[in-house]
């Protein structure tokens, strides 16, 4: 299966329609995808915590309303033919890709604490029927046992990867997360793992 990671990233700016839309041209199964709650609780498509790396702005995400959001080039960055390309929201690639591809979506939370992101991101995935083709993610094991006691039918993936907290690099609470996938960073793959 291939998954197109934040789309086709290596040839349009990563986790925006651009790039979902050519994992689709290019034959993609799937694509993964980082989403994050704004400041006035809109679901928005971004791998970082802040704007800074991949757009004309500064700031964190967690901290700026959706108008704000949608103001930021997420395209000229990456490269000048793609200036104008905006940060989107799931709304909008559920509506763009959501019945042509497998979704993985990253949940980008590190809080222990329930802020609302998993509930509100399987509503709107409920609300646009793909649920059967979604599997929800992340290295937060937290984030991934509030997702099943929402939606135990949505398949979810744990991730790790080296620079997490020993427990978590290794996936060693694995057993106490209910998860149907595994995805470790690739530098933790080996014969060994494998075997």
């Amino acid at each position: 299966m291939n998954i197109a990671h934040r789309g086709a990233s290596a040839v349009a700016p990563p986790n925006t329609l651009a790039a979902f839309e050519k994992a689709v041209e290019l034959g993609a199964d799937g694509i993964e995808f980082d989403v994050h709650l704004s400041a006035d609780g809109v679901l928005v498509v971004i791998h970082d915590f802040n704007v800074d790396d991949t757009t004309d702005g500064s700031g964190r995400v967690a901290e700026m309303t959706l108008a704000q959001l949608k103001q930021l080039d997420a395209g000229s960055r990456f490269d000048p033919a793609f200036a104008g390309e905006r940060i989107p929201t799931l709304e909008e690639v559920l509506e763009t890709v959501g019945s042509r591809l497998l979704l993985n979506i990253e949940l980008k939370c590190f809080s222990l604490r329930d802020n609302g992101l998993e509930r509100a991101v399987i509503a709107q995935v409920k609300r646009h029927g793909p649920a059967a083709r979604v599997l929800l993610s992340s290295f937060n094991p937290f984030s991934l046992r509030r997702a099943k006691k929402i939606a135990p039918h949505i398949p979810v993936g744990l991730l790790y990867a080296p620079w997490l907290p020993l427990p978590l690099r290794r996936a060693w609470l694995a057993p106490l997360v209910p998860h149907e996938a595994r995805h470790p960073e690739h530098t933790l793959v080996d014969a060994h793992y494998m075997a």
